[in-house]
């Protein structure tokens, strides 16, 4: 019964516990440092191949914002407003819309060269 009550204790099993790792460690460490190493290696190759692509990802994504920008600029110095590309289809243009005094545009009081009666035709 004595012996019994020597294995509950902790100080057995601590004890067995660093008896066992002390014989078992110039067997055990050398099998793990061989599959630890490999899988570290893997692991560290892994992570810098994903942070390039990382990168060259976000680096194409920045190119193509950046053409979208520039096509928009030219558009707007073009003279084609975000307003009138989506919305303007021909039926819906104005005469007073179509460009600047003397271009097309009437000055207020005016009638448009679509509203203005032909010329009279002279009187024989």
């Amino acid at each position: 019964m004595a012996m019994e009550d020597f294995f509950k204790s902790n100080v057995a099993t601590g004890l067995a516990a660093g008896i066992g790792a002390t014989v078992l460690a110039p067997i055990v460490l050398p099998i793990l440092a061989s599959i630890a190493k490999p899988l570290a290696k893997a692991v560290i190759k892994s992570g810098i191949v994903l942070y390039e692509k990382g990168l060259e990802s976000f680096a194409e994504a920045g190119e193509v914002m950046d053409d979208l920008v520039a096509e928009a600029k030219a558009e707007l110095e073009a003279g084609a407003g975000p307003a009138a590309a989506v919305a303007a289809q021909p039926s819906q243009v104005s005469d007073v819309a179509q460009g600047p005094a003397g271009i097309g545009a009437t000055q207020p009081g005016q009638a448009s060269d679509a509203n203005k009666a032909p010329p009279a035709a002279p009187a024989t």
